[in-house]
């Protein structure tokens, strides 16, 4: 019989995996600071064609705004973090779902426990 299990995903942290990193925290980041500029630009247009709704459009529109700054926080956090992570230390990358057989007579304990995939340079280097 099959069964899936989760097992987690490692990568460990080198000089390309950090500058890839970065990349992505930096393009979030932009993006979200586009997407900002945009909403708040289609906040004047509703606000202006609507003039007796306006403290629901205000109101709507300050929660998604809002939403994607806290976003941008996020991901700043996240570069800062990067920039002190040491090269070599592992972070985790998530969790993907793998098929395992099991027999009658196999120890339950030795299945249950966590399985670990490391990753260095979009290579797999071990599985635990």
């Amino acid at each position: 019989m099959n069964i899936i299990k989760k097992v987690a995903v490692k990568k460990i942290v080198t000089e390309d995996s950090k500058a890839q990193l970065r990349e992505e925290y930096q393009l979030k980041i932009f993006k979200l600071e586009q997407e900002c500029e945009r909403l708040k630009f289609e906040q004047k247009k509703l606000e202006h064609q609507a003039t007796n709704k306006k403290a629901d459009i205000t109101h709507r529109f300050y929660k998604e705004i809002s939403n994607r700054k806290d976003q941008i926080k996020w991901n700043k956090y996240k570069l800062e973090q990067l920039e002190i992570l040491p090269t070599g230390s592992e972070i985790n990358d998530g969790e993907v779902e793998a098929m395992i057989e099991i027999e009658e007579g196999m120890n339950w304990d030795d299945l249950s426990e966590h399985k670990t995939i490391i990753v260095k340079d979009g290579i797999i280097t071990k599985i635990t």
